[in-house]
């Protein structure tokens, strides 16, 4: 599963890019929105159907906390952010590369001090040739 996870990230990521700039222009964010939230809990409503550990969506429910909600806000402002920065004139190429980039230099502080993750030289330079590319990117 190490690599599938990746995969199976780098599929959706592609589908979730190429489905968010295909949008048409006319339709209102919040219906297309609600439209794709209905789809992700028709999805995960099917694939808990497929559920090995015995638990049930509603008995499952008691073993939440903050962090699903918190997660469902952060999902819908990265979805509305998205459509709006492809509807603003942002390339479908180098949108979602900015802002993946910006993400992984600014969550680097986060890693390190709230999970004590190890930050090397060597993933200092890869996060300085990040910043490089952002520069090259918006020349």
């Amino acid at each position: 599963m190490y690599f599938w996870s990746i995969i199976i990230i780098v599929v959706s990521n592609i589908l979730y890019n190429v489905s968010l700039k295909l949008t048409p222009e006319n339709a209102s964010p919040f219906p297309a929105l609600l439209a794709t939230y209905a789809a992700a809990a028709t999805a995960v409503v099917i694939a808990s159907l497929f559920d090995k550990s015995g638990k049930g969506l509603i008995s499952g429910m008691k073993d939440l906390n903050w962090t699903s909600i918190v997660l469902g806000l952060s999902i819908a402002g990265l979805e509305f952010g998205y459509l709006m920065a492809f509807r603003s004139g942002w390339n479908i190429s180098t949108g979602s590369l900015v802002a993946n980039i910006l993400l992984a230099v600014t969550i680097i502080p986060i890693g390190v001090i709230f999970f004590r993750e190890d930050f090397s030289l060597i993933k200092a330079a890869g996060a300085s040739l990040c910043i490089f590319g952002l520069i090259l990117i918006n020349w």
